[in-house]
Parts: C-alpha cells; sequence; structure tokens
C-alpha cells in the first residue's frame, strides 16, 4: 500500500506487518538511483512479514534519485548530509506515529547511498533508531558527533572486493561506531558493491534475537 496523503507528502511506501510475531519493522533505503521499492525483498530474508516504512530520496543526481547531495565519487556535501538527515529523520517519527510504530522500533537497512544517510542519522538522532543494517556503506562525517549509541546493535556489510569502499574505510567507520558504545558486527563477504545474500541471512538470525529479547 503507498500512502501519500497529507501531512506524509514525501513519496514513500508503507507495508503493515502481516503477519502475528512477525519481527522489528524495517526503515528501508535504497541506493543512488534507486526508489521505495528496490529493498521490498530483503524483507523476506531479514524479517518476514515484518512492517515496512521505505521513502524515496528527495535528491536527484542526473535524474537519479539520491538521499543527499555528493560534491563527487565517496565526497559528500556534509551540509547538505546533515540537512537530509534531520530531514529524513522528522519525517521517520511522523510516519511512524501516523502508521502506529512504536518509538525506536525501527530497524534501518540501507544500501549505499541509503546505509549512508541511515548511519548520518544514526549519528544525530541516536534515539531514533532500533538498530541498523548498513550495506556497502562509507564513513559519513570528516568528524562524527559524539553522541551515545551505548548498545545499539550496528550490523555493516561491505564487500572485500568494493571498489568503492576500502576495507580500511569499513574499519574506520565500524570503529566510530563502537567508540559511540554501538555494538557492532561485521558482516563482510567476498564480493563488490552489493547485497550479499549469505551476509543478509546472518543479519536475519540477529534480528531474530533481538525479537526475542523484546519480547
Amino acid at each position: 500500500m503507498t500512502s501519500e496523503a497529507e501531512p506524509l507528502s514525501r513519496p514513500h511506501l508503507f507495508l503493515p506487518a502481516d503477519r502475528e510475531g512477525a519481527g522489528p519493522p524495517l526503515l528501508l533505503l535504497h541506493g543512488t538511483g534507486g526508489n521505495e521499492h528496490d529493498l521490498l525483498p530483503v524483507r523476506d530474508v531479514l524479517s518476514p512479514g515484518a512492517a515496512v516504512l521505505s521513502p524515496r530520496g528527495l535528491v536527484l543526481e542526473n535524474g537519479m534519485p539520491r538521499f543527499f547531495r555528493r560534491l563527487s565519487e565517496g565526497v559528500f556535501d556534509e551540509d547538505d548530509l546533515v540537512y537530509r538527515a534531520d530531514e529524513l529523520a522528522a519525517f521517520v517519527r511522523e510516519a511512524s506515529e501516523h502508521y502506529g510504530l512504536g518509538p525506536k522500533t525501527l530497524v534501518a537497512v540501507g544500501f549505499s547511498n541509503g546505509a549512508n544517510i541511515a548511519c548520518a542519522m544514526l549519528l544525530r538522532h541516536p534515539d531514533l533508531l532500533r538498530g541498523a543494517l548498513l550495506i556497502s556503506a562509507i564513513v559519513p562525517y570528516a568528524s562524527p558527533p559524539h553522541v551515545d549509541l551505548a548498545g545499539l546493535p550496528v550490523l555493516v556489510s561491505n564487500g572485500d572486493g568494493d571498489p568503492i569502499v576500502s576495507r580500511q574505510e569499513t574499519m574506520q567507520l565500524e570503529r566510530q561506531l563502537q567508540e559511540r558504545g554501538a555494538v557492532v558486527t561485521d558482516l563482510r563477504h567476498p564480493g563488490g558493491h552489493r547485497i550479499d545474500r549469505d551476509a543478509l541471512e546472518a543479519a536475519a538470525e540477529i534480528l531474530r534475537s533481538l525479537r526475542v529479547r523484546a519480547g
């Protein structure tokens, strides 16, 4: 079901939970050139039957939707990143209330540009999310905010063969999150800048444990 009724005018998709005992609701954040439908198939692996909130990026780069501007490959416009992270966080709070999702229940699942905006939101709004799966993610801020992410589960799934994100950059991202208290799980895979099925299944096991502890 798509919903664009006021005041939630941002293009997005919402799917309510369709089974009893479903896993945590997912906030799906697409990569460059994607849209709110792109990551829907990962729900069946990560959190079957769970509610889904999937917004579209509002920035266009050569006609391709993104969540924030960049100056060049791997070089972010940090002023725009801050603005867009706050804008998206406000939407997530409003949509969560509108659709009856409890506070801090959403697990962000972002790919590439979507992973970067998810991480940026975590570092500016540490009370917003229950956890995150960052796929093909890059360090978002040159000087990350000093926030408290104590106990927050963050899964990082980057490929050893990724031509955009080096292993060193991945380790820097994980270290920054750990320094702020996040419980970081490294789900590296041998592939490139992509979503890895084995890593998704490993992430699903962790999400299932979140549901058990919550219950």
